[in-house]
């Protein structure tokens, strides 16, 4: 098991990031708004620590992934199986935010809680494709349950693989993420795969954060 405790400034994050994930694509918000996504930047980096956790098995384990996953996946040689968080203080920072009413931050705190689990899925590729660089391997796109057809009820077998060392995240019942600014799922590893480009024609889930974010 391999796990990776971050900082903000680690994670790369330009105001850019969160102005996209806010919606704004080829522009920017308007000065107030700036300056309070500032703001909210400014406080969240002294005591940020996203985290995450990935270790590696030479099966594919028993999910239900659906056919356009196990298409990606199928000259896989192993599979990383991982968990990221934007971590706990960050989702009682956002609670903070809900309780005080400051509904501009929260909606700003919200962005930037996405762009934080998402760069630091990044940041474990990252890592983990250095490990496997001395074994000549490549590795996929990452697949989170929730996406590409895999049921987000699978969460209740992927999770119990970890042994209970998931970065501090949990699952409710109905199989969400406890912070819920997290990412979770499976990246298929070896010679013939490769990473591609994001093919939303091939996915009929409206509402994926990949959709939302294409030109």
């Amino acid at each position: 098991m391999t796990h990776k405790i971050l900082t903000y400034d680690a994670l790369g994050i330009a105001l850019s990031d969160i102005y996209e994930q806010m919606g704004y694509r080829g522009q920017l918000p308007d000065d107030a708004t700036q300056q309070e996504t500032q703001a909210v930047a400014d406080e969240v980096c002294s005591w940020l620590q996203p985290a995450f956790c990935y270790f590696v098995v030479p099966r594919q384990p028993d999910f239900d992934m659906g056919r356009i996953i196990l298409r990606q996946l199928r000259d896989a040689e192993a599979y990383a199986l991982f968990v990221c968080t934007s971590g706990a203080a960050f989702e009682a920072y956002q609670q903070r935010l809900k309780e005080q009413g400051d509904m501009v931050r929260v909606f700003i705190a919200d962005a930037l809680g996405s762009v934080i689990a998402e760069k630091c899925a990044d940041r474990m590729e990252q890592h983990l494709q250095a490990s496997i660089d001395k074994l000549g391997w490549h590795h996929t796109n990452r697949f989170s349950p929730g996406y590409c057809g895999w049921h987000v009820s699978q969460q209740q077998r992927l999770f119990p693989l970890f042994g209970g060392q998931t970065c501090g995240v949990s699952l409710t019942d109905s199989s969400l993420m406890v912070p819920i600014k997290s990412v979770s799922g499976i990246i298929g590893l070896g010679k013939k795969v490769r990473k591609q480009d994001y093919t939303c024609g091939l996915c009929d889930f409206k509402q994926c954060y990949k959709r939302r974010l294409r030109p």
